[in-house]
């Protein structure tokens, strides 16, 4: 397991919510919630984290639907992604799976006595908490950093995604 500071990231249409871990990558806590203006919303708030953490990765959940595949969120979070990596480089960005992240944010608050209109507050910190805390248990389990690696976003490309290991 890789020892340092990442940040995790749950990017929505509105806000995006950010969650890092303590520099031993045992566990998640909330951060911040951004508001989502634009399509760079959140992402210098994102650059200027990174830096003031010393971060070793930023981990942003990829929403794919149950069956797997990729639809118009996906497709955002993977430009957004792109956008981050720019902002951050040399630091890497990975892509994870966040399936239900947000279902499981919203059941942990309900379970912790939040009431559900009082979850947006805060429910996007909670999903980044999520999403974070699951990239650091699967890296723990096979030793290796989980998801895609985000290849920088380039303005005259837009920026483009790699799977690990693919050129």
């Amino acid at each position: 397991m890789r020892t340092g500071v990442r940040l995790g990231v749950d990017v929505g249409s509105v806000r995006v919510g950010v969650a890092r871990c303590d520099p031993s990558g045992v566990i998640a806590t909330p951060v911040t919630t951004l508001a989502r203006r634009g399509k760079r919303g959140g992402v210098a708030e994102i650059a200027g984290l990174v830096r003031e953490d010393s971060a070793i990765e930023v981990v942003i959940g990829l929403p794919r639907a149950l069956d797997g595949h990729e639809g118009s969120s996906a497709r955002q979070a993977r430009a957004y992604a792109g956008q981050v990596a720019r902002a951050v480089e040399p630091v890497p960005v990975r892509l994870v799976d966040e399936r239900l992240s947000t279902v499981a944010a919203h059941r942990a608050m309900h379970e912790a006595g939040r009431a559900g209109r009082r979850h947006r507050e805060v429910v996007d910190q909670a999903a980044a908490v999520v999403i974070l805390q699951s990239a650091l248990d699967a890296e723990r389990a096979t030793g290796a950093p989980p998801g895609e690696h985000v290849v920088p976003a380039r303005p005259e490309t837009g920026g483009t995604m790699t799977k690990e290991g693919s050129p």
